[in-house]
């Protein structure tokens, strides 16, 4: 996935929330992702925890990247608190 294609999320709604953190995070490794872009993903990644996290995806997969993992640790243990 390249900056030339970004993903285009206006229609989120219509997305499962796996389909859009899936998306979202590609975006946000990609070291060719411009601050904008990941600034626009942050908050759509974050919208599908609740869900995920219900679904009990985390404790079945675990996120491979170590900064992306990181973040998500973090963000799972605000919505915890």
């Amino acid at each position: 996935m390249s900056v030339a294609e970004p993903i285009k999320l206006e229609h989120a709604y219509c997305l499962c929330p796996l389909e859009t953190f899936v998306a979202c995070a590609h975006q946000m490794l990609d070291p060719a992702t411009p601050e904008p872009v990941l600034c626009s993903m942050e908050p759509k990644l974050m919208a599908q925890l609740p869900a995920l996290r219900a679904l009990g995806l985390f404790e079945l997969f675990e996120v491979r990247d170590p900064a992306l993992r990181a973040w998500l640790d973090d963000e799972l243990t605000k919505l915890t608190v």
